[in-house]
């Protein structure tokens, strides 16, 4: 298996369903009373695609991806139309948008992460497909045009130069979700006009 670092279709994916999945064990005790546990660490995000066909070269479209893909043998990026910025959905990414580590003079590779927070509880997100182009950084809050590079396929943050102790190191950027087709099989129906549709076409996220 491999990954594709290719996009899924965006006039496709914008129509998408789907989002975040957790997996919690629960017990109900005799008393009433419940023991939860969480077996995953992370979330996992599932979506389908298939409310996303409009035309028939929608479904042409889909149908050579899922090819190419070998089904679901090999991953590719997807873009999450919901949830792809380091910032508020109306808003544009900044350099100071999201913190992703403290310098301490000898470090030089840092991972791109997303902070999710409400109230006093937060669950940061491991961002490994961010987008080329789009991802800009700043050190104690003043944005660094230079000094550092990123790979894409990674979503680590290499500097030329490590970041002092204490200093603040933050990142903007758009991300996509590393997914692969979670169906061997697409389930086409051709109507009298031959449109055609695809009842679901579900992804999964994968953990690169």
């Amino acid at each position: 298996m491999a990954f594709h670092e290719v996009r899924f279709p965006d006039n496709i994916s914008r129509g998408a369903r789907g989002g975040p999945e957790r997996r919690t064990q629960i017990v109900e005790l005799a008393s009433g009373a419940e023991e939860r546990n969480a077996s995953w660490a992370n979330s996992r995000r599932r979506y389908d695609v298939a409310y996303g066909i409009r035309r028939a070269d929608d479904l042409a479209a889909v149908v050579a991806f899922f090819e190419a893909r070998n089904g679901r043998l090999h991953g590719f990026r997807f873009k999450d139309w919901a949830d792809f910025k380091s910032c508020l959905p109306s808003q544009t990414p900044g350099p100071t948008d999201q913190p992703i580590g403290t310098g301490n003079g000898s470090a030089t590779l840092f991972q791109i992460t997303k902070r999710y927070t409400s109230g006093a509880q937060s669950w940061t997100r491991a961002i490994t497909k961010p987008v080329a182009g789009t991802i800009t950084i700043a050190l104690n809050g003043t944005p660094q045009a230079s000094g550092w590079s990123v790979s894409t396929a990674t979503g680590l943050i290499t500097f030329t130069t490590a970041p002092a102790p204490g200093v603040a190191i933050t990142a903007g950027f758009e991300f996509d979700v590393p997914v692969r087709f979670d169906t061997d099989a697409l389930d086409v129906t051709l109507d009298l006009e031959r449109l055609g549709s695809i009842t679901s076409i579900p992804l999964m996220e994968i953990r690169t």
